[in-house]
C-alpha cells in the first residue's frame, strides 16, 4: 500500500558519513579570508595552521602535554604513521568489528608483517569482550565502528598504568562522543568527519608516551618520508605546530578553522556532543515505532551518535537473499534521494545491507525528523514495487 509523500524536505538533506555535512549556515563566503596563493610556510600560512592546532586542543580538550600534527592523507595517514612508527617492540592487540577496524589489523600482520598479534573480533553490531584486552601490549582499535554503528561505551577497559600503547582511530567520534584521554595515546581523525569539514586533511594527536616511544625506538622497516616524525632519535617538533610533512590545502585549513569556530560559538564539545545525541534520539524514537526498521546494534550502550547504523526486519524482506537485501535496501536509498529529500544513506559496502545515517553535530535534528518519514514512503514504494516484480 502506497503512503503519500511527505509535505516538506530536510533543510540540509546531507546524511553521508564522510564526508559529512557542512556546519549549518555555512556558504563558501565563509571561506573568503583563505590564504590563497600563499605559501604555507610564509608567516600567515604557519599562523593559520598553528591555530588550527590550539582551537582542535581547545574545542576538543586535549592536554596541554599531548602533541597534535596535522598530517597528509586523511585520517587513513594519521594512523599509518601512527602503526609504522610506533609498533614492533610490545606484542600487538588488534581490535576490530567493522571495517576499518579490520583494515588495520590486515595492516599490521601482512604489511608489517608483526608476527606477536592477538586479535579480538566481533561481527556488525556487536563489540569483542575488552576485557581480555593485554594491557602489556600495544593496542589499536577504532573508538566509534563508522561502517557498523558501533562504538566503545567508555575507555573504563583501559587501564591507567598500562604497559602498552593505545593507538585509537577516533575519526567518527571526536567532536561527538566523550574521549578519555588519560587512556589514550594515539588519537586520529580528520577534518571531513564530525565538523563537516573538507577532506585529505588528518589529525594526529600524542601523548608524551608516545612521544617517548618514538624517541626510543626506531623501527626495522624503511618509513617513507611522510610518515617521520623524528630526526636523529628526537621528535620534529615543528610538525607539531603547523610545520606540515607535506603541502596543506589552505582552502581547506581555512575551512577547518571556520567550522572550529563554529564549534566554540554553539557551546564547545559538550554542546557538539548534545547535537549529535539529540539527532541520534530522534532516529531512536521513529525505530521504537517502526516495524520495519532496528538497529544493527542492539545494545544501546554501544551505539555510535554519529554513523547511525540501520538493518531492514521486514519479514517480506529477510527472507530475501543477501542480493535481494541488499538490492531492497539499494531501491528504498534511490527512492529518498530521487526526491532530494536525503542523500547517501546507504550501508557501506562491506556491512549488512540496511541504511546508514550520520547523525553528527553539523546535522538539524529537524531535518532527521523529515528524513524519517521519508524512509517510511520510500519503504513502502519499494516494498510495493517488489511485490508487484513478484
Amino acid at each position: 500500500m502506497s503512503k503519500a509523500k511527505p509535505a516538506t524536505r530536510p533543510t540540509v538533506p546531507h546524511f553521508s558519513s564522510g564526508p559529512c555535512a557542512k556546519r549549518p549556515g555555512w556558504t563558501p563566503e565563509s571561506l573568503k579570508d583563505a590564504a590563497l596563493g600563499r605559501s604555507h610556510r610564509a608567516k600567515i600560512g604557519k599562523a593559520k595552521l598553528k591555530l588550527a592546532i590550539d582551537l582542535t586542543r581547545e574545542v576538543l580538550g586535549v592536554p596541554a602535554d599531548y602533541r597534535i600534527g596535522i598530517v597528509p592523507a586523511s585520517d587513513t595517514g594519521a594512523v599509518e604513521m601512527a602503526l609504522w612508527s610506533l609498533l614492533g617492540p610490545r606484542p600487538v592487540t588488534a581490535i576490530a568489528w567493522e571495517s576499518f577496524g579490520d583494515g588495520w589489523v590486515t595492516d599490521i600482520v601482512k604489511q608489517l608483517k608483526l608476527k606477536d598479534v592477538t586479535k579480538l573480533t566481533a561481527g556488525y553490531g556487536d563489540l569483542p569482550d575488552l576485557s581480555k584486552v593485554d594491557q602489556a601490549s600495544d593496542v589499536v582499535f577504532t573508538w566509534n565502528g563508522t561502517t557498523s554503528g558501533v562504538r566503545v561505551p567508555n575507555a573504563d577497559w583501559i587501564k591507567a598504568d598500562r604497559d602498552g600503547l593505545t593507538i585509537c582511530d577516533a575519526t567518527s567520534a571526536a567532536f561527538a562522543q566523550p574521549l578519555d584521554w588519560s587512556k589514550l595515546d594515539v588519537v586520529t581523525f580528520s577534518w571531513q568527519k564530525a565538523l563537516g569539514g573538507e577532506a585529505a586533511h588528518g589529525m594526529l594527536i600524542l601523548s608524551p608516551r608516545a612521544v617517548a616511544r618514538l624517541e626510543s625506538y626506531t623501527p626495522p622497516w624503511p618509513l617513507p618520508k611522510i610518515f617521520r616524525m623524528t630526526k636523529g632519535g628526537k621528535l620534529i617538533e615543528g610538525i607539531f605546530v603547523g610545520e606540515t610533512i607535506n603541502t596543506p590545502s589552505m582552502l581547506c585549513v581555512e575551512d577547518y578553522l571556520d567550522a572550529l569556530n563554529w564549534a566554540k560559538s554553539v557551546g564547545g564539545l559538550k554542546a557538539l556532543i548534545g547535537r549529535a545525541d539529540a539527532n541520534t534520539k530522534v532516529l531512536a524514537e521513529w525505530v521504537a515505532k517502526t516495524p520495519w526498521a532496528e538497529f544493527l546494534a542492539k545494545d544501546p550502550a554501544i551505539r555510535s551518535n554519529t554513523s547511525v547504523c540501520l538493518k531492514v526486519v521486514d519479514p517480506a524482506i529477510t527472507a530475501l537473499s543477501d542480493d535481494g537485501q541488499a538490492a531492497f535496501a539499494k531501491a528504498l536509498v534511490a527512492a529518498v534521494e530521487k526526491e532530494g529529500a536525503g542523500y547517501d544513506l546507504g550501508h557501506y559496502r562491506d556491512a549488512p545491507a540496511g541504511l546508514r545515517i550520520w547523525c553528527g553535530a553539523t546535522v538539524e535534528a529537524k531535518d532527521v525528523e523529515i528524513l524519517t518519514q521519508w524512509l517510511d514512503w520510500a519503504f513502502a514504494e519499494a516494498k510495493a514495487a517488489l511485490a508487484k516484480a513478484a
